[in-house]
């Protein structure tokens, strides 16, 4: 899935330059944390942003930049509360709730996702199609029919994605049946990652499961790509086969798919979470 335009770039805070009340000191902590986290100490980096809300306690920005490092460390509950923090100092910052929202999704905390992404849409509502991100937030929490419709608003700016596609297959498939889902599969063409097309086929009933894990290794893909491949084979594998009603392998393969999330971005945290809701202990 493509990720949102409004979700802010790896360690950056909001507007650290916009920000002239912010003093100097704590500006400084951030900027030597972003340099500590680049060298890969993240002990020193987390300890200079708890020093820079430690100076400035009713700013947002090092709350903000807080959560964003907690989040990359992989300690989304202390993100969840970085941001709450965050929002509580400025509440008309809604770009925080989208941050939260996430930070939320990642602690498998569902409802509360949703929560922190309907307020963020109702503030930004420019945003709404593009935020897949709430349609998986609604399929984990039971919410198919809402699901259906965020997948199919997203379609209208996405119309080359399988993952799109599947996941309104999925939320057909719960809130109707495989039938209904099949009749209502959403047509894709041009989505050009290995094994997608596979996946997609897959799902229609068209290709077997074999064939996206052939599609995945064939050719010359080997290292990080070959990873990234095998990554998204093995969600998609283990998806299939739970709404198929195989859970023995099912379980397989989203345990193979949750065990290197963290180079694949927001789907990799997909993978984890489902194995954390469904109990799917890793090997």
């Amino acid at each position: 899935m493509k990720f949102l335009p409004v979700v802010l770039p790896l360690l950056c805070a909001l507007s650290l330059s916009a920000a002239d009340d912010v003093p100097a000191t704590v500006e400084k902590l951030i900027l030597d944390a972003r340099s500590a986290m680049r060298g890969g100490d993240e002990k020193k980096a987390l300890a200079l942003a708890a020093e820079a809300v430690k100076l400035a306690p009713n700013k947002i920005e090092p709350h903000l930049f807080r959560g964003q490092l907690h989040g990359i460390l992989g300690k989304h509950e202390q993100s969840v509360a970085d941001f709450s923090a965050a929002l509580k100092l400025d509440p008309k910052q809604t770009i925080i709730l989208q941050h939260r929202g996430v930070a939320n999704f990642k602690s498998a905390k569902i409802v509360e996702s949703i929560a922190d992404f309907d307020k963020y849409i109702a503030a930004n509502p420019r945003v709404e199609p593009e935020h897949w991100q709430r349609g998986i937030s609604h399929y984990y929490a039971g919410e198919f029919v809402k699901g259906r419709k965020q997948f199919e608003i997203h379609q209208t700016v996405n119309p080359n994605d399988v993952e799109n596609a599947v996941w309104h297959f999925l939320c057909v498939a719960r809130a109707e049946s495989l039938e209904k889902a099949r009749a209502a599969y959403i047509p894709i063409k041009g989505d050009t990652r290995v094994p997608m097309m596979e996946v997609h086929a897959m799902f229609i009933g068209k290709l077997k499961p074999e064939d996206v894990l052939a599609s995945a290794k064939a050719g010359d893909a080997k290292g990080q790509q070959l990873e990234r491949n095998l990554f998204y084979a093995h969600l998609y594998l283990g998806l299939y086969y739970e709404i198929t009603g195989d859970a023995e392998k099912s379980v397989k393969y989203i345990r193979l798919a949750a065990a290197k999330t963290e180079e694949h971005g927001y789907m990799g945290d997909v993978a984890r979470v489902h194995a954390l809701l469904r109990k799917i202990k890793p090997e």
